[in-house]
C-alpha cells in the first residue's frame, strides 16, 4: 500500500537557488494538467473532443426547406444549404460568386434566393 503514495520532491544540498531542481524533479511534471486521461476502462478519453461534440449539440442548425424559402437567407441558411463553411459563403461574397446584401447597421448578410438556386444548379 505505500505504492499508493505521491512522490515525494528530493531533499538535501542539492536544493539551492541556483542548483535547477525544481526543474529537475519528476514529480513536477506530474502536476501539468493534460487535455487526454485514462479513463477507468482503460481508454484515452479526449476531453477536447468531449467539449467540441458538447458544442455542436448546443448549436441549432438551421432547418430550411427548398420548397418555402424566404426572398432572402442568412450566411447559416445557405451554408446549411450549399453544404459548405459560413466562411466559405463570405468569402465568395467578397469574391462576387455570391453577393451578399448588408442590412442593418450591423452589416449583417442577407443572400438572394434566386442566387443561392442557381448555386444549387435550379433557376427559378
Amino acid at each position: 500500500m505505500s505504492d499508493l503514495r505521491p512522490p515525494q520532491p528530493p531533499t538535501g544540498p542539492s536544493m539551492g537557488v541556483g542548483s535547477g531542481a525544481a526543474f529537475s524533479s519528476s514529480s513536477s511534471l506530474r502536476s501539468i494538467p493534460t487535455l487526454a486521461r485514462p479513463s477507468e476502462t482503460g481508454n484515452t478519453v479526449n476531453v477536447m473532443e468531449k467539449v467540441e461534440k458538447a458544442k455542436r449539440a448546443a448549436r441549432p442548425q438551421p432547418k430550411v426547406d427548398l420548397q418555402n424559402l424566404p426572398d432572402l437567407l442568412t450566411i447559416s441558411e445557405v451554408s446549411s444549404l450549399l453544404r459548405v463553411s459560413p466562411l466559405t459563403i463570405k468569402r465568395w461574397g467578397k469574391r462576387g460568386k455570391l453577393p451578399a446584401i448588408r442590412i442593418n447597421s450591423r452589416g449583417d448578410r442577407r443572400y438572394k434566393k434566386q442566387a443561392v438556386l442557381w448555386m444549387l444548379g435550379m433557376t427559378e
